[in-house]
C-alpha cells in the first residue's frame, strides 16, 4: 500500500501516473508472474487517473480544452488496445516472463532517456487542423506504448506534451492523467472477460483501490499548490530514478537467463 500511495501521489503531481515506479519495483520485489503485475499496476493507475482528473478539473486553474483532451484520449483508447495486443501477443510468442520483461525495460530506459532530453518547448506552431490531428495520433502512440509497458506511460506523454505542444509542466501533467485513463481503461476492459484465468489475486484489488484514490487525491492535491519549476522538477527527478532503478532490473534478469 505505502509503494501505491507514494507512486501515485508523485504520479499525480508530475502527470507521471505512478505505474511508472509501480511496475519496476513490483519487478524487483515481487514474485508475482508478469501478467499480474502489468495488471495491479494497471489497476492502480487507472483508480488514480479517475480521482486526479476530477480534482483537477474543479481545483486546478490550469486552462484546458476539453476537445484537446478528448482527441488525446480517443487515440489513447485504440493506442491501449493495441499496446495490449502487443504485450500478449509478445508473451505469446516469447513464452518467456523474463524475456518480455527485458524488452519492456529496454524500451522504458530509452524511452525515458528521450523523455529527459525533450522535456523542454520546441517552439513549434501548428495549424488547428493539424494540432487536431497531432493530439489523435499522439494518443495512440502513447496508448500503444503505456499499456504495452504496463507504466502508464506519464514520463513519455508529459515530455511529448512539453515538446510539441509548448504546455507547461502542470498542463502536460493534467492532460498526461486524463490520456491515462482511457488507454488503462481499455486494457483493464480487454482482461475482463478472462480475468478468472490469470494469476491474479483479486483479495489485493480493494487495498490497491483504496491506495489509488489515496494517492490520487493527495497528489492532485498537492499540484493545484505547487508551480511549474517544481512540477518539471519532480518530474525529471523520477525520471532519473525510475531509469536506475529500471537498469537494476534488466542487470538482475540478464543474469538470471
Amino acid at each position: 500500500m505505502v509503494i501505491i500511495i507514494s507512486s501515485n501521489t508523485i504520479g499525480a503531481i508530475s502527470g507521471m501516473g505512478g505505474g511508472v515506479i509501480i511496475k519496476p519495483i513490483l519487478d524487483a520485489f515481487s514474485t508475482d508472474p508478469l501478467v499480474a503485475i502489468n495488471f495491479y499496476s494497471s489497476f492502480a493507475v487507472f483508480i488514480m487517473s479517475i480521482v486526479s482528473t476530477l480534482k483537477n478539473t474543479k481545483g486546478n486553474n490550469v486552462k484546458i480544452s476539453w476537445t484537446e483532451i478528448l482527441y488525446l484520449s480517443g487515440g489513447s483508447l485504440f493506442g491501449g488496445k493495441l499496446g495490449d495486443w502487443l504485450f500478449m501477443f509478445l508473451k505469446a510468442e516469447l513464452k518467456n516472463d523474463a524475456a518480455v520483461n527485458l524488452i519492456q525495460i529496454v524500451i522504458v530506459i530509452l524511452s525515458l532517456l528521450l523523455a529527459l532530453i525533450y522535456s523542454q518547448n520546441s517552439g513549434w506552431v501548428f495549424s488547428k487542423q493539424t494540432k487536431t490531428s497531432l493530439f489523435l495520433l499522439s494518443g495512440v502512440f502513447l496508448g500503444t506504448l503505456s499499456t504495452f509497458l504496463g507504466i502508464g506511460g506519464g514520463p513519455i506523454n508529459v515530455a511529448l506534451l512539453i515538446f510539441v505542444f509548448n504546455f507547461d509542466a502542470k498542463k502536460a501533467a493534467i492532460y498526461s492523467i486524463a490520456s491515462i485513463f482511457f488507454s488503462q481503461f481499455m486494457k483493464l476492459v480487454s482482461l475482463v472477460p478472462s480475468i478468472h484465468k490469470l494469476p491474479i489475486d483479486l483479495h489485493l484489488l480493494p487495498f490497491i483501490l483504496i491506495s489509488a484514490l489515496i494517492g490520487g487525491y493527495l497528489g492532485s492535491t498537492i499540484s493545484s499548490r505547487v508551480s511549474n519549476k517544481f512540477v518539471l522538477w519532480l518530474y525529471k527527478l523520477v525520471v532519473v530514478f525510475v531509469i536506475g532503478l529500471n537498469v537494476y532490473n534488466g542487470v538482475m534478469i540478464i543474469g538470471r537467463l
